[in-house]
This record gives structure tokens, sequence and C-alpha cells, in this order.
């Protein structure tokens, strides 16, 4: 089922998240919603709370290209073990924030661990877009934003666009 992905501002985007004490199939279940709602979007990542959902949950697949065999990963509790030193700058966008993109710079390389949608511990490096991507959707669980790392002056231009898009999207 495709859900609503919340749009900033909206103070439930700028709360922690609480962590996956118990793997249920509601949960399962979540997932498979939330991957469906990134494709559709369509989108590279998508955190529980943009749904939300006040649980420490990502889904993403960084594959983009034609003709490739997607790699959908649910996370469960993900948290960074580990980060190179070296950085890597990406244009970053968000589904919350819509058409808006700005420059972020990350650790290039992160180590990550998580539960699997079957209830077992996985860890595994990622670099270039999907070290991104993770480190993105890991701040969404611990309420930052993409805009976060930004300059006060374009962090509030990008605010007043959103607000005004609300405003024009709740007139119909």
């Amino acid at each position: 089922m495709i859900r609503n992905i919340l749009l900033h501002p909206d103070p439930r985007l700028k709360k922690p998240c609480a962590p996956v004490t118990d793997m249920t199939n509601e949960l399962r279940s979540l997932a498979d919603d939330m991957l469906a709602t990134m494709y559709d979007a369509p989108g590279i990542g998508l955190a529980a709370p943009q749904i939300g959902v006040m649980h420490r949950l990502i889904v993403m697949d960084c594959v983009k290209e034609e003709g490739e065999t997607p790699r959908p990963l649910v996370m469960f509790n993900p948290e960074i073990i580990a980060a190179s030193d070296a950085l890597n700058t990406y244009e970053e966008g968000c589904l919350s924030i819509p058409e808006q993109f700005a420059d972020v710079t990350r650790p290039a390389d992160v180590d990550v661990r998580w539960i699997d949608i079957d209830g077992n511990e996985q860890t595994e490096t990622f670099t270039k877009l999907w070290a991104t991507c993770v480190q993105h959707e890991i701040d969404h669980l611990d309420g930052k934003l993409f805009i976060d790392y930004l300059k006060p002056m374009k962090r509030q231009m990008i605010t007043r666009k959103m607000t005004k898009l609300k405003r024009e999207l709740a007139r119909g």
C-alpha cells in the first residue's frame, strides 16, 4: 500500500524515533508499504518517520540504471558503526522536501549494522551514493533533515518554500 509522505515542516520529522524491539508481521508489512511508497515517489530511500511512523526503520534501493536488478534493503535499527575520514559531496534531495536540492558533505564510506526483515543482524560497508543515502535516512531516524547541514539562510529559504507549497496543497 502506498503511504502518504509527510512534508517539511512537520514536527514529526524533527523527532528521534524509538528502536524496534520486536519483529512483527505488522512491521514487515510496514516495510513492504515503505518500499512501495519509495518506488512510487520515486525515491532511493525512505525512513519510517516520513510516513508518520516513529520507529527506527528505513528502506533504500540506490540501483538507478535501466535494466539493472533492483536491490531493496530493509533496515531495522540501523546504526553507523564506522565512517571513513574521506568525504564525499552529493546533491541531496528528500521526498519530504520535494524539488529542493543542495550539496551535502558526508563521510564517503560507512559501515552500518542493522536487523533485516527476518530478524538477523547484518553489517555492510556502503560507498558512493549508497553511503550518502544510508546516512541521510539514518539522520531521519534522529530527527535530522539534509537541510540541517545547510547555512541558516539557505535552510530558511527552503523552509519558506515548503510552507508555501503545503498551503497551496491544502487549498487543493
